[in-house]
């Protein structure tokens, strides 16, 4: 049995499965990086929701053009503003904006959205976020197949991307209600599952797509001009590093305009340039990005939420945010562990990737930690947690 206590090294173009998610491994020998010190601390219930109000899950969270204030989509409390039992959308709104200090300014976006999951917000305060489910009906798991179905939602919502107004006004909306469903002719200007969105300095609307590793989930970039038209696509699902993608979780540009892509699946970061999509750079030091923000110098912040936990076999790799500067090549300068991966170990067992907790019970699973980013001008740190339902604030020790 081959162990690791997150060290080791993950060698070259190998291409491995474990519980159904195909893992491609970096072309180059490169061993975790695990290491860097931790130069934050953490301010747990720093957002004051209204009462009787409790947080759901959430991936989305960026900073106010004033880079003070806070924008968070979340999940109604849970993980779905659809309540399939009852065949209705939550009341609750989705968009939330809290000042510097974590109180609630305003909120919208109630029965928008089904699964709120990326958010951005543009040069002129503009808040974007993208659905990435639907309430369509569906057979419950391990209903027989000829099962009656349950009944159509009043009406149809998900895999679109919204653009508001600060005050909440709806500017904008890509794609059709319900998105791409399997076994539809696929409208390219449509979505299925799409993860993230971002905003070029003319007004143009990039759209990252593909939440799951295998069809009817996709792996593409999608363009708009400023008043939604669609333009292009660009990508396919695999492992290569040009024009391949696996689950294109975040979106970020650098000062220098090149387009930085969290190919979260592939456990790598793909620097694109922004116009053609071929890809200038790959790192994978940052780990299993779900989550990636660019601060104005150029420093990244990489969130990890999935190695070991939902990926065993990317295992010697600790989940949390990575910390490092573009304008040195990347190096990680600093990194915020996720509590639940300290002391794990990852072992080989009979060929398959084996987490453990540090008193040899089973390791964690889930998306743990922060899986959205955002940092504030003053260099706060926000991580916006799926499994764990929370939004944290990481501030300089």
């Amino acid at each position: 049995m081959l162990q690791f206590v997150r060290v080791g090294i993950l060698t070259g173009a190998a291409v491995a499965t474990a519980a159904g998610y195909l893992v491609a491994q970096s072309g180059a020998s490169m061993p975790p990086v695990n290491q860097a010190p931790n130069p934050y601390q953490t301010v747990e219930n720093y957002f004051k929701l209204p009462a009787g109000r409790t947080w759901g899950s959430t991936s989305a969270v960026d900073i106010d053009k004033d880079g003070r204030t806070i924008w968070v989509a979340e999940r109604c409390g849970a993980n779905s503003c659809w309540d399939a039992t009852k065949n209705e959308m939550s009341t609750l709104d989705t968009v939330l904006h809290f000042d510097a200090s974590g109180n609630l300014i305003k909120s919208f976006g109630a029965g928008m959205m089904v699964f709120p999951h990326g958010i951005h917000v543009d040069r002129d305060g503009n808040v974007w976020v993208t659905d990435g489910n639907d309430n369509l009906p569906r057979r419950r798991p391990g209903a027989p197949a000829d099962s009656p179905m349950p009944p159509a939602p009043a009406k149809v919502v998900g895999h679109q991307v919204f653009k508001f107004s600060p005050d909440g006004k709806l500017l904008l909306t890509l794609g059709k209600p319900g998105g791409n469903q399997p076994g539809q002719t696929p409208d390219p200007g449509s979505f299925y599952q799409p993860n993230d969105v971002i905003t070029y300095p003319n007004g143009d609307i990039l759209v990252a797509e593909g939440h799951g590793n295998a069809p009817p989930s996709t792996a593409r970039l999608i363009r708009f001009d400023k008043s939604g038209k669609f333009l292009r696509e660009f990508g396919k699902m695999g492992t290569g590093t040009d024009g391949e993608f696996m689950q294109p979780h975040g979106l970020a540009f650098d000062s220098k305009g090149r387009l930085f892509v969290a190919d979260r699946n592939n456990n790598r970061i793909q620097i694109l340039d922004a116009e053609t999509y071929k890809t200038l750079e790959t790192w994978y030091q940052f780990s299993r990005l779900s989550g990636i923000f660019i601060d104005k110098n150029d420093v990244l912040y990489g969130a990890d939420s999935e190695s070991g936990s939902v990926n065993p076999p990317h295992g010697a790799w600790m989940r949390g945010m990575r910390v490092g500067s573009i304008k040195d090549g990347g190096k990680v300068t600093a990194f915020i562990p996720d509590p639940t991966s300290v002391g794990e170990t990852f072992s080989m067992v009979d060929g398959k990737a084996v987490m453990k907790k540090a008193d040899g019970s089973p390791g964690a699973t889930g998306t743990l930690a922060a899986e959205g980013v955002a940092v504030d001008a003053a260099g706060n740190i926000y991580g916006a947690e799926v499994g764990p339902k929370a939004v944290k604030k990481y501030v300089k020790k």
